[in-house]
């Protein structure tokens, strides 16, 4: 599974960074047991396999713990971009019948559907850290969705596409070996959550011991 082969990475490179942001950084252990937390959390909640859980988070390291979390839960996330269309956010809550939204305190409001169990990983944090930071003992089989994510919708309405573990394990594996990621390396984290190339991004270097930088979209806008 996906989040196997992080685990697998944070086991060799503990101490290493994995994460940074404008203003901090979390080594491979830190970030495995944030994740840990919110998957124990998740857990309670009743996600299970196949799950659908929505991600309604601007990028940030919550955004990554929440991917993690979601994975090692048994669940499959399901990407939600707070700058993309309203009617595009309430079709894929309709579509996915997803019951709990990981988010933050800024971004509640403007859900389309206030009738969910919401998650925000900002202020909600304390509750999620009072949860073991050990891993979960979740069966996840390779068969099982890893996430859902939609199309643009060019031609009618956006239509989910389910990505199973192996199908994630496999593209996972190419990508780090074709560009020949490495623990030296410093890889940026730019692309919207929804749209598939962040996958490429994400996986690839936290399965290779590099670091993930997260970019604002501030600094990716031509001056």
């Amino acid at each position: 599974t996906a989040h196997a082969l992080f685990e697998a990475q944070v086991d060799r490179t503990p101490d290493a960074i994995a994460l940074t942001w404008q203003g901090g950084a979390l080594t491979y252990r830190e970030l495995d047991g944030r994740a840990n937390q919110l998957a124990h959390c998740l857990v309670g909640l009743g996600i299970t396999a196949n799950t659908p859980v929505c991600v309604y988070l601007e990028r940030s390291p919550e955004m990554i713990v929440a991917l993690l979390g979601i994975l090692k839960a048994g669940g499959a996330y399901v990407p939600m971009d707070p700058g993309y269309p309203r009617e595009r956010q309430a079709h894929v809550l309709k579509d996915t019948q997803a019951t709990v939204v990981l988010t933050q305190s800024t971004l509640v409001a403007s859900l389309p559907d206030q009738d969910l169990h919401t998650l925000c990983l900002d202020t909600d944090w304390p509750i999620v850290a009072g949860e073991p930071s050990a891993r979960p003992h979740t069966a996840v089989a390779t068969g099982q969705l890893a996430y859902l994510i939609y199309t643009s919708g060019s031609t009618g309405k956006p239509k989910g596409v389910m990505i199973e573990h192996r199908a994630l394990v496999h593209y996972t594996t190419a990508a780090a070996t074709v560009y020949a990621i490495s623990p030296a390396d410093r890889i940026a984290q730019f692309s919207s959550i929804s749209f598939d190339a962040s996958v490429e991004e994400i996986f690839p270097t936290l399965t290779r011991g590099a670091t993930l930088s997260l970019r604002r979209s501030s600094t990716l806008e031509p001056p």
